[in-house]
């Protein structure tokens, strides 16, 4: 499954807001996802931006009116709702929230909103006291209520000067939530996918633990993916995330807790994929006190016990995808892995290689099944690669 946004057509409506100058971003950014981006601006708008910036960021006509000689809305008012994929008004004023709210088609924004059938989001930016005002609160719930995805406004310092909620959500943030959306009848619609990921942590004493050098990313982008396929997701990570859209991020630092937390999410799951650099062993015993460094030439030595692996304790009825890294006998010793865990699939990557190893943005990943079949992929970024896994998921779940 390629990136969700790619041949995407996105209408991003901008209205008249000092953070119109975050939609010329927005824009950008969309463009470079793949999408086919269609900015509609309103009169107010056209009074902080021109519409030539945002042209030359789309490299497509920009609408204004719906009286424009020369524009396909002066024929058929509703030819941009038709075609679109998604509307994202954004930055939204308290102004055109009312009219989307009331139903008015006043302008080509309004109208272009109220003719689509496709998802509709809308990006709140305002002074506080206005997103704070009960006509405003109550035109945002007829429009949650309605079926339009309202995201945000974040608190932060204003345009006014004063501090509070008011601030247009950053547009890397508008484009998870929009892929969110468009993936809402994908592949794995309903299903729910566990994912972990990162390198757990055994702690020695109150500053040291033992770790790993995962990153975390492939898990990420898992979660990422199935995301935008339509899954519920549960992330249990032992690496710092920023949040994702539509999934539930659960922290964890070691083994114990990965465990406690997997097996609480699998309830109900369909597929659990453990991506996390689970720790093999923890110390025998913990110190209260910070381990002092021995005088002379006295080493130190450390009792360890093996952590149990509890890939055994997911529920029958659970698919079962395990990670492998490797440093030899890739194919071997994956496999071998496949029945002692019983797995139902396995993505193993030898992490000696350039490019295939903790902490970079590409994998080279070969799946085994208990079936005996290895497909070897060749590199790919990561969220590509978890995309090559969970075709073989989707296809097992169906």
């Amino acid at each position: 499954m390629a990136n969700i946004l790619e041949g995407k057509r996105v209408v991003l409506g901008v209205t008249g807001s000092i953070a119109c100058y975050k939609a010329a971003d927005l824009a950008s950014k969309l463009v470079q996802s793949g999408a086919l981006v269609d900015v509609v601006m309103t009169e107010n708008a056209e009074r902080f931006l021109s519409p030539l910036t945002f042209r030359s960021l789309t490299h497509r006509p920009v609408f204004t009116s719906l009286f424009e000689t020369e524009s396909e809305l002066s024929i058929n008012h509703v030819a941009l709702a038709e075609r679109a994929d998604a509307v994202l008004v954004a930055p939204a004023t308290a102004n055109t929230m009312a009219a989307m709210a009331a139903g008015f088609a006043g302008d080509a924004l309004t109208a272009t909103v109220l003719a689509t059938t496709a998802p509709v989001m809308v990006a709140p930016a305002m002074d506080g006291n206005m997103w704070g005002a009960e006509a405003t609160q109550a035109n945002a719930r007829t429009l949650r209520d309605s079926g339009v995805t309202v995201v945000g406004p974040q608190e932060g310092r204003l345009a006014s000067g004063q501090t509070g909620a008011g601030r247009m959500t950053e547009p890397a943030e508008l484009i998870d939530h929009l892929r969110l959306v468009l993936g809402r009848d994908g592949d794995l619609a309903g299903r729910k996918i566990v994912v972990s990921a990162g390198g757990t942590g055994e702690p020695l004493d109150p500053v040291r633990v033992l770790t790993n050098r995962s990153s975390g990313k492939m898990g990420r982008a898992l979660a990422e993916a199935a995301r935008d396929r339509g899954a519920h997701v549960a992330l249990v990570t032992a690496a710092d995330m920023p949040p994702l859209a539509g999934a539930k991020i659960i922290p964890v630092d070691t083994v114990a807790s990965m465990r406690r937390a997997v097996l609480s999410a699998c309830e109900g799951a369909d597929a659990v994929i453990m991506a996390a650099a689970v720790s093999d062993y923890r110390p025998a015993e913990v110190s209260r006190q910070k381990i002092k460094k021995a005088g002379g030439s006295e080493d130190l030595t450390l009792d360890l016990v093996k952590n149990e692996d509890f890939m055994l304790e997911i529920p029958e009825g659970v698919l079962r995808v395990g990670f492998a890294a490797e440093s030899e006998n890739l194919v071997e010793n994956a496999r071998s892995k496949v029945f002692k865990k019983n797995l139902d699939l396995i993505a193993a990557n030898d992490i000696t290689e350039e490019g295939s190893g903790f902490g970079v943005d590409t994998n080279r990943v070969t799946i085994l099944d208990r079936e005996g079949g290895a497909e070897e992929l060749p590199m790919l970024s990561k969220f590509d690669a978890a995309n090559r896994i969970l075709d073989r998921v989707a296809a097992l779940l169906r």
